[in-house]
This record gives structure tokens, C-alpha cells and sequence, in this order.
């Protein structure tokens, strides 16, 4: 089949199952389905929307996901960071679980798809890695904090926010029961057994106990009845210019975080299979599940990384299991809703709060510090950022690009240049870091790690000039330049402009170890062109032999200079 039509489609070049392996994906799908269908539910009612479009959203998203994405195995549906997003995005703007909220949440959904789709297309995924891995990881462990402290209080049973749990409290006995025994019974069977359906068997259960003490009649909240039957096609209504541009800046965040979501569990997923994860490919079949999504009357979709995992743990190998899960929703979806009428709110509270929790990590912002004490406080002011911008989520996001970026353009203007000395071990080092001699008498030689361009070009001209400014008694500049590998029209005039400063003060310049690009940009500028005063050495051993020969002539030869050489 040809290449082109396999990559426009994904899934032509799925495998037929047939066999064992057929039986394999139906046990995954199966499994995975089963733990799907009350997470979509508790997550719809922490995106604000009614319980049923949980379930829109994990059936033909999925199938579209899964027929259009290069990573097959990831499970696509409502997950709880998208669903947190979407309800804080459009809170002010309308009453949760109205029309008027579906309609803004359909919005979400098709601009964030499409935009998803365009990246996708024009081969723009390396834009999604603005945001770094400590960005990420702060927004995510603040998005958890506010998760949990939003399903908190209707887990406990109480029927306000936490400002009414402080100020008149009003607890359901009942509904705290069966949301802290979710919470215990979740927690500790995950450890002893993580493949087990835990969620789904403590639905069920929690459904027969509440109907048998007429929970719902005794004022109970419970998830109500669901409509039976597929969903229609949903085109929502135009909402107007001043609305979209209030949804542009979440649909951005949605569209980077949930794509970040599926990053997450992608690159898991093409390490195992020993594969190159084509990450434009995936835009595009997440782009065109959300577009599903908001045209099926539901919210925007992302990849769950728990579901996925258990996707794999579970032995799926193909994305056929994908294809069996969505056929379990859709058979619950048309047969057995009425099953999940009675389950208190508090239980799908405590199954979002379990989901949740193991984002929290307290423990990778000691280890960030470690790392990196900078993009450690720049983690911290994401994260309160975060927690404090709530429900504007984006300002966290925002907050961390923005100083991430400007550490990466601070670092980029501020390059690494030392001068380098022999070290005992025959490498060169930094000289006064290691204390070490110069290489020659009346001699600068020193390395730049970085581009030599129009960031980088103005602070390597400053350092030659204050450093010959200082020792006017030198006659050679050594640049080991092994480790520029560009340098572009900004770095090409320093440079020249520098060897006509050197020219007027007697000094020469030599250039060792030129890489070709570079070479090849300089030669085109006539930068190579025969000078007395520039000297250019294709090694690392030639130009330090070159350096012998300068002090041989002064008639000061360290004795390791001179066993390097030799």
C-alpha cells in the first residue's frame, strides 16, 4: 500500500488481528472500557457538563483518534486535567450544565481541534515544546491541588463550596460514607491489584447500596437519569465575536496541555514499541478526536495517561483494543444507563479525586533543585501562579513560558566562554577554574560553547576586546571553536570586524577546528581568504602543536604542553 495513502490514513496500515491477538485486544479493550465508563461521567461533571456527554466523548473521539493517530494504543477520551481546564475556562461565562455552557464548551472543543489539525499538517509540532518540562510539571501538580480541593467538598458530602463548608456547614453523612469508602477502596486496590476494575465494580456497587436505601429519595444527590441511545450530530449555534475571543486564550492552553497529555503517554508508548513517535501525525488524530467530540454535543478530549497504561498493562498491542473499549461505552451507552442513576455525586467526586492524586509529587521540585536552581523557582512560580489565578488556569501556563524563555534567551545572550589551560589528563579546561597555565606566552586561547550568531556575537566580541584591553602584550588569539556549529550574517561581521582590530594591533588569529558549516559560511564571506595575520587549523593536535611551536620560540615550554603535542 502506498506510503503517502498509509500516512494521510494511519489506519490502513493496522494490522488484522486474527487469533490469540484477537483475543488479547478484546481482554484489553474490554478492561479498559470497563474502567472508562464511569471516569468519563465523574469527569463531565468536573467539566460542568451533563454526565452523559462523558460518555459522548470516549466513543467516536476514540474510533477517530485511533484510526487517524500514529500511537494506536493510547486511550483518548475525558480526562481530568482537560475537564478541569474547560470548567475553569468558562466559569462567569455561563451557568454549568446549561445550554448556553454546552454550546461554549462545543466551541472548545472545534477550536481547539482545528487549531490541532493545522499544526498538524503544516509539520508544527516542535512548537509544543515551549513549554519545558518543569513548566509542565508545576501546572500539572497545581491543577491536581485544585482538582482535589474542587471535589473535596461534595466527596465529604457537603453541599456547598469550601467557603459554605466553613461558614454553614451542612454535611450528608450518607454521601461522605460512600465517597470515603470509594476513595479508601480505590486507593488500596490499586496497589494490590492495579489490572483489577476497581472503579467500575464500585459504581455498580455503590448504585445497588443507594438504591436499596433510597439514597436519591431522601435527597441525595446522584447522577440523575442518563439519555439512552447514540448521540446526534451537534452543530452549536455562532456565539459571537466578543465570546470567541474570550475563548481563545483557553482554547490555546487546552490545545498545549492536552497535546502535552498525549506527549506524555506517546513517547512511552513508541519506546516499548522501538519506534520514532511522529508527533505531527498525533495532532492531527487529536485534532480531529476533539473535532468529533464538539460535534457529537461534548467537551474536548485528550490522552489519559492511567487509561493508556492500563491499555498496556493490559497486553494491547495493536490499536484494535481501542476499538473493543469504545464498543463496551457504546454498549453501556444504548443498554445500561439506567445503572448509573442512582450513584451518588460523592462517589464520581472520589473517583476523580483518586485519579488525580498521583499527580501529586511533591518530591520532583527537591529533585528539580538539585538539578537546577533556577528552573526550580521558576516551577514554584508556576505552580503558585496556578493556585492563585484559579479559575484563569492560563496565567500559570503563561507565567512559565514566559520566564522560561527569557531564562533560555538570557542564557543564549550570556554564552560560556573561558580560557583554556591544559589540564594534567591532556584536555583543555578552564584555565582559571582549574588553576592551570596559560597555553603560551602572550597568548589567548579560549572556546565559546555556543552559536556564534546574533545572540551570542556581541558578548564574544566584548570578551576579546576587554581581555586584549587588559593584556596589551598580546600576539595570538587561539579560538577553539570545535564547539560552534553556526554562525549566521550577525556572527560573520563580528568576526571580521574582530580580525581587523587584531590586524591594527599585530595580533593573529587562529581558528582551530572549524566545523564545515561554518567553514563554508566564512569561505563565502572571504573571512578565509590569505591573511598573514589569521591562521587557520583543521585539528585540535595541530593547533596545540601550533602553540608548542609559540613557546619554543619565547623559550617557555611547559613539559605537558609538550608531551600533548608529541
Amino acid at each position: 500500500m502506498p506510503a503517502l495513502l498509509i500516512r494521510l490514513m494511519p489506519f490502513l496500515g493496522h494490522p488484522m488481528p486474527k487469533g490469540p491477538l484477537l483475543r488479547n485486544e478484546a481482554l484489553a479493550g474490554l478492561t479498559v472500557g470497563l474502567m472508562m465508563i464511569p471516569q468519563s461521567v465523574a469527569y463531565a461533571q468536573l467539566a460542568g457538563m451533563p454526565p452523559v456527554t462523558g460518555i459522548y466523548a470516549s466513543i467516536l473521539p476514540a474510533l477517530v483518534a485511533v484510526l487517524f493517530s500514529s500511537s494506536q494504543r493510547l486511550s483518548v477520551g475525558p480526562t481530568a486535567l482537560s475537564a478541569l481546564l474547560i470548567g475553569a475556562s468558562l466559569t462567569g461565562m455561563a451557568q454549568p450544565g446549561s445550554a448556553e455552557w454546552i454550546q461554549l464548551a462545543v466551541w472548545l472543543a472545534l477550536l481547539s481541534g482545528l487549531m490541532q489539525v493545522v499544526l498538524g499538517w503544516a509539520h508544527f509540532g516542535w512548537l509544543l515544546n515551549v513549554v519545558n518540562a518543569p513548566v509542565l510539571m508545576a501546572f500539572t501538580q497545581a491543577a491536581a491541588v485544585l482538582i482535589i480541593a474542587s471535589q473535596l467538598p461534595p466527596m465529604l458530602g457537603f453541599s456547598g463550596d469550601w467557603r459554605a463548608m466553613w461558614q454553614a456547614p451542612a454535611v450528608d453523612w450518607t454521601a461522605a460514607g460512600f465517597g470515603v469508602a470509594t476513595l479508601a477502596l480505590l486507593m488500596g486496590v490499586r496497589r494490590w491489584k492495579p489490572g483489577f476494575p476497581t472503579v467500575l465494580v464500585i459504581v455498580l456497587a455503590s448504585a445497588a447500596i443507594s438504591r436499596w436505601i433510597g439514597f436519591e429519595g431522601h435527597g441525595g444527590k446522584v447522577v440523575g437519569p442518563l439519555p439512552s441511545g447514540l448521540p446526534g450530530l451537534h452543530v452549536p449555534g455562532w456565539p459571537g465575536w466578543d465570546t470567541l475571543g474570550k475563548l481563545v486564550m483557553p482554547v490555546l492552553v487546552i490545545t498545549l496541555v492536552s497535546f502535552l497529555e498525549t506527549a506524555s503517554s506517546a513517547k512511552v508508548d513508541s519506546e516499548r514499541k522501538g519506534e520514532r513517535w511522529d508527533q505531527d501525525q498525533d495532532l492531527i488524530g487529536q485534532g480531529l478526536a476533539k473535532l468529533a467530540s464538539g460535534f457529537s454535543g461534548s467537551f474536548a478530549t485528550s490522552s489519559s495517561f492511567s487509561r493508556s497504561a492500563l491499555n498496556l498493562y493490559a497486553g494491547a498491542q495493536t490499536g484494535w483494543a481501542t476499538i473493543f473499549s469504545t464498543v463496551v461505552v457504546l454498549m453501556a451507552l444504548l443498554f445500561f444507563t439506567s445503572v448509573l442513576r442512582p450513584v451518588p455525586h460523592s462517589v464520581l467526586s472520589a473517583i476523580v479525586v483518586a485519579a488525580v492524586v498521583g499527580l501529586l509529587k511533591p518530591r520532583e521540585f527537591r529533585r528539580l533543585w538539585r538539578l537546577s536552581r533556577v528552573e526550580c523557582a521558576i516551577a514554584g512560580v508556576t505552580f503558585a501562579v496556578t493556585i492563585l489565578a484559579a479559575p484563569a488556569l492560563y496565567w500559570g501556563v503563561l507565567t512559565g513560558v514566559v520566564m522560561s524563555l527569557s531564562l533560555f534567551l538570557y542564557q543564549r545572550l550570556h554564552p560560556r566562554i573561558i580560557e583554556l589551560g591544559l589540564h594534567p589528563d591532556g584536555s583543555l579546561r578552564d584555565r582559571h577554574l582549574w588553576h592551570l597555565p596559560p597555553l603560551a606566552p602572550d597568548t589567548y586561547a579560549l572556546r565559546m560553547d555556543a552559536a556564534l550568531d546574533f545572540a551570542a556575537a556581541g558578548q564574544f566580541e566584548r570578551n576579546i576586546v576587554e581581555y586584549l584591553g587588559a593584556h596589551p602584550q598580546t600576539r595570538h588569539v587561539f579560538l577553539f571553536a570545535q564547539s560552534i556549529n553556526r554562525i549566521d550574517a550577525t556572527g560573520v561581521e563580528v568576526l571580521l570586524r574582530l580580525m581587523t582590530q587584531l590586524q591594527q594591533r599585530n595580533v593573529t588569529l587562529n581558528l582551530v577546528g572549524l566545523k564545515l558549516p561554518v567553514e563554508k559560511t566564512l569561505r563565502a564571506a572571504g573571512a578565509l581568504a590569505l591573511n598573514p595575520q589569521l591562521h587557520v587549523y583543521r585539528t585540535e593536535a595541530s593547533g596545540l602543536a601550533a602553540l608548542h611551536d609559540i613557546a619554543e620560540a619565547a623559550i617557555h615550554l611547559p613539559s605537558d604542553l609538550a608531551a600533548a603535542a608529541i
